[in-house]
This record gives structure tokens, sequence and C-alpha cells, in this order.
């Protein structure tokens, strides 16, 4: 009976890793990542030409071979880290975490911006290592590990110690200045604080001081300032990167102006990233548009729905905050494309380009598939006996 309510699947004697891999894996979610890759390599196709002439790459398809070998290392790492328990995730990513906070802490004395305003990068020469990137996921884990650490008996106040963690964090993204991760981090801990059991008088406290923090960013930085104020402006600048994208979104309409058409891609500066939706709605239209969303909310949903059945605090909470943080980064990169968000300097997953951004979606993606895979659940008396113990 319990096997039929949770959906449990019974360890084989014997059975070799890949079989038993690939009958506990969420098969959906894993053809979406690849669609989604493939929809990537697509787009780049038509916006990193200009980018390769801008910097006079010879090669016109230079930035989607990067793509394709950085991503290709990225859906490999995701594969192995799917293969992995949760446990030995959980012990991976607690390691990660420490490194990308020291990473993070030195960017101000190593790092780069690249000339746009924000340092945010490790510059390796031939390529560059985006810290905040890889702390997500690895924060997001750390943090269930703290939040379940609370339901044990007699256990550390793991609630508080992410919470400060949580704050420490986005303090240090916001002086670099990088709002639109600290705000990401922000969320991700937010749900899963209420998955976790939190009172909601004491969400709608924190929630106070996230707009108290933002009316201080407002006054102080210029470069928040800049950008909600362009995002409250009701009329458009048509040389800004946002007219440019509400304009390509418009002329594409339902069905694209067609395949390599597009004109948007050679005035945008980040259209092979932060505005990839921008080319996908002028060539292709709302049909590609629409696939694409389609493709994140599945993910999102169905590795919720498959969290449903879970019984293991730490598992349900790192997976709710894994899926939460993968979806809403999908939202605010194509609500910032039209106009509904203030721009963030976000990617989309899997399909804009960069080495940091698609090797830690592999890694985000990798443990939230090992999360969701079908596992034995045991009865509940055993699991409250081992917390007894």
């Amino acid at each position: 009976m319990t096997e039929m309510v949770y959906g449990s699947a019974p360890m084989r004697v014997g059975e070799p890793i890949l079989p038993r891999w690939w009958r506990t894996i969420d098969k959906w979610t894993l053809s979406c990542v690849f669609i989604l890759f493939g929809i990537g390599l697509l787009l780049g196709l038509a916006a990193s030409p200009p980018l390769a002439e801008k910097n006079h790459f010879t090669d016109l398809f230079h930035y989607v071979k990067r793509q394709a070998f950085f991503g290709g290392v990225g859906l490999v790492v995701m594969i192995g880290i799917t293969m992995m328990d949760p446990a030995r995730v959980r012990r991976v990513a607690v390691v990660g975490f420490g490194i990308a906070m020291l990473s993070l802490l030195l960017l101000p004395f190593f790092g780069t911006d690249f000339g746009k305003g924000a340092t945010r990068w490790f510059s390796l020469g031939f390529a560059s290592v985006q810290p905040s990137e890889f702390l997500k996921p690895a924060f997001v884990i750390t943090a269930a590990w703290l939040m379940a650490a609370a339901h044990e008996i007699g256990g550390p106040p793991g609630r508080m110690y992410s919470f400060l963690l949580a704050s420490f964090i986005v303090i240090l993204l916001a002086l670099q200045p990088d709002f639109g991760q600290a705000s990401l981090i922000l969320f991700a801990w937010g749900v899963m604080y209420f998955v976790s059991g939190a009172p909601l008088t004491l969400l709608v406290g924190i929630a106070g001081l996230v707009v108290a923090g933002g009316t201080f960013a407002y006054h102080n930085s210029e470069h928040f300032a800049r950008r909600i104020d362009g995002f409250l402006n009701p009329t458009i600048d048509p040389t800004t990167q946002i007219g440019y994208a509400t304009n390509a979104i418009r002329e594409g309409g339902i069905f694209g102006v067609g395949v390599g058409e597009g004109t948007v891609k050679w005035s945008l500066p980040d259209a092979h990233t932060d505005f990839i939706i921008a080319v996908a709605a002028e060539e292709y239209g709302l049909i590609l548009v629409g696939i694409i969303i389609a493709l994140y909310a599945t993910i999102t949903v169905r590795s919720l729905w498959r969290l449903l059945r879970e019984r293991d605090p730490f598992i349900r909470l790192a997976g709710t905050g894994l899926a939460c943080a993968f979806g809403i980064q999908a939202f605010i990169n194509m609500g910032v494309a039209v106009r509904l968000l203030p721009a963030k300097g976000m990617t989309l997953p899997f399909v804009s380009y960069g080495g940091s951004s698609v090797i830690a979606s592999g890694i985000a993606l990798g443990a939230l598939l090992a999360f969701t895979r079908t596992r034995p659940q045991g009865e509940i008396g055993d699991i409250l006996i081992r917390r007894g113990r």
C-alpha cells in the first residue's frame, strides 16, 4: 500500500547502476533540459555572429562553439550529480558553498567588471568565472540542510543560521552591485523557510525589511536607482536595450520574421545573454516563446509535484528551493525583456550564452533530479525512530 500511495521504487538486488538510474530518474524533466539546451544553441547561431564580428573573430560561430563546449560540460556534470545519493549531493554542495563564498569574498580584490559597472567575475584570460552563479545551488542545499536539522530533536537553530547566512550573502551581492542574484537568493531562502514551517507573520516582517532595504538602495545606489527609474518611466527610449527588445518582440508577432531575418541581434549588446528571448521572439515568434515557457514550467511543476511525496525534510526543502529558484530565474529574465520587471542582468538557464551560467545550471538541475528520483520512502514510523535516536 505504501508503494501505491507514495510511488516508491524498491531496490532490486544486484541491479546495475545505469538501469536503476534510468528507472528512477524523472525523464520528462531530463528531456526538457536537453531541449532547452538545444534551443539555446539554435538561438546562438542567430545571436552570436554579430558579437563575433564586433570582437573581430574570423569564425562567426566562435561563441556558439564555446556555448556547445561549456554546455556539454554542464550536461555531463548534471548527469554525474543525478547518479549521486542525496547525502553525497549534500556533502559536495557544502564544500562547494565554502569555495563559492571564499571566491565571493575575494571578488573586490581580484575581480573585474568587464566595463559593466559591477565586479562579478574573475577573468582567467581564456574564460571568466562568476562565483554567484555557483553559489546559488550550493547555498540552497546548505540552507536546506540547516533548516532540516532544526526539525531534529535537540537539533541546532538551523532556521536562524540560514537567515544569517542568507543576509550576509545578500549584502555581499548588493555591494557588487548584483541585486538580481541577491533577490534570487533571498527568494529561494524565503520559499524554503515557508515550506519548513515558518510563521507567516515572520515572513511578512522579513518582507518589510526587504522593502526597507530596497528603499535604502534606491537612495544610495545610482546603479539601482537608474534601473528602477527606467522601469517606472511610462515612455521607452527606443535606443536602450529594453527599447530594442520590446520592439523585436512586437515585430516577431506569432510566427516571427523568419530564421536569420531578425535585426535586434545587431543592436542589442546582450542579445546572446540577458535578452536572448528577444531574438527568439523576433525570428521565431510567439510559438517558440510559448514552447520555452512550457519547458520551464514543466521542469518546475513536475519537480515540485514529485517532491510532494518526499518524506525526508532535507530533500523536500532542497528540492523545493532549487526548483523555485530555477523557475523564478527564467521568469525574471523573460519578464525583464517584456518590461514586466526592472532590468536585472540575469541569464535564461541553459539558453543564454555563458559558461558559468550553463555549468551552474547543470549543477542545480543535477541536484534537483537527484532529489526527485523515485526511491523507497520507508514507513513513517521508521523515520520518526531515526529522528529520536
